[in-house]
């Protein structure tokens, strides 16, 4: 009988290939982020402001969010859709706090109205501030029409967000400012919801998305930032008026 010829061994097998990672992570950058891939957009979530890396980075970073950079926008208070809001008064008054602050600085002070045909307009005081509250059947506040172009104008990097309701509309704008790549704060004394839950639990979502958590008169001192700012009574008179239901008022 002739020799037997020793066939070839395949490769060994490796258990363990399923649980790396086939590719590699894209190279960081000099200031230790991921770089971006050549061709990708700037937002999972729609088109945003072209903005250079530099200032992505300088938006995003730990800071005092001012005047000089700003912008609010107050989603949806409308009478219809404040009944039944748990605390309406309080964030009625913190809103309008927010929107007379910033008219006094001269941030961009939007609004909008989600579907006022059948949920009717937006209460008459925030009407005589803001004329123009475009309307939207989106519940993030981009989908009405001039406002995104109004906050690219700016140049906006930071929005304040108040309104109602919490967990939809003011949620879902501010999920949608933060995937375009604007700072987003959101005070938490002027937006609510009819459930006291649903308003905690969007809050807490919007913060681990990277939203700062904040109130009316927090946002004002940080908008003005000293004392010897030619404005600064004005916002200090604002701060005085106690909100209805407010500790203390």
């Amino acid at each position: 009988m002739g020799k037997v010829e020793a066939t070839q061994l395949a490769e060994p097998i490796d258990p363990l290939a399923d649980l790396r990672p086939v590719d590699p992570p894209p190279p960081a950058g000099d200031d230790g982020s991921l770089t971006r891939a050549a061709g990708a957009t700037t937002s999972a979530v729609g088109p945003g402001p072209a903005r250079s890396k530099q200032e992505a980075s300088t938006m995003m970073a730990p800071g005092r969010l001012t005047a000089r950079d700003g912008a609010l926008l107050v989603v949806d208070l409308q009478e219809r859709l404040l009944k039944g809001v748990e605390g309406r008064d309080r964030v009625v008054a913190n809103a309008l706090r927010l929107v007379r602050g910033a008219r006094i600085l001269g941030l961009p002070a939007l609004a909008t109205e989600q579907y006022p045909k059948g949920l009717g307009p937006s209460i008459p005081e925030l009407a005589a501030l803001i004329p123009d509250r475009p309307a939207k059947l989106t519940f993030h506040g981009l989908g009405a029409p001039g406002i995104a172009e109004a906050l690219e104008a700016g140049p906006v990097g930071h929005v304040t967000l108040a309104g109602i309701e919490a967990h939809v509309c003011v949620a879902q704008t501010a999920l949608e400012l933060l995937g375009r790549g604007y700072r987003v704060q959101v005070a938490v004394d002027a937006v609510g919801s009819r459930f006291a839950e649903d308003r905690a639990v969007a809050l807490g979502r919007i913060e681990r998305a990277g939203a700062i958590l904040t109130t009316t008169e927090a946002v004002l001192f940080e908008w003005v930032e000293a004392a010897d700012h030619p404005h600064f009574k004005a916002i200090s008179a604002l701060v005085k008026e106690r909100s209805p239901g407010a500790p203390g008022a």
